[in-house]
């Protein structure tokens, strides 16, 4: 059981995930292998897929913050789900328009 004093205040109120536990943890999964593979793209000099990748996992993330129990989310989980899953959101998309819009310089 989690100490009360490490909940998010912002979501107290709210009711549990209808996702199961397995699921919201394989969810959780995934972003974290997006984020390491925009890493892994931007070291290897591809920064317009790296910011592709970024961009795409921030979108995941938002979707996650809005399914997931906060308690799951731990870090991620700063304010409440629809600010967090708003910027998220609002985060990834510009970075995914940016990684479509920017020329690529010659390459």
């Amino acid at each position: 059981m989690q100490r009360p004093s490490l909940r998010n205040p912002h979501d107290v109120a709210l009711p549990p995930s209808k996702v199961p536990v397995a699921l919201q943890w394989i969810g959780i999964g995934i972003f974290l292998a997006l984020a390491l593979a925009s890493g892994i793209y931007s070291f290897g000099n591809h920064w317009r897929r790296a910011t592709f990748t970024l961009g795409g996992a921030m979108l995941w993330l938002s979707l996650l913050r809005l399914s997931c129990d906060s308690s799951i989310m731990g870090i991620f989980a700063v304010r409440s789900r629809k600010f967090d899953a708003a910027f998220t959101a609002a985060i990834g998309g510009l970075m995914l328009f940016l990684s479509a819009t920017v020329e690529s310089l010659g390459s």
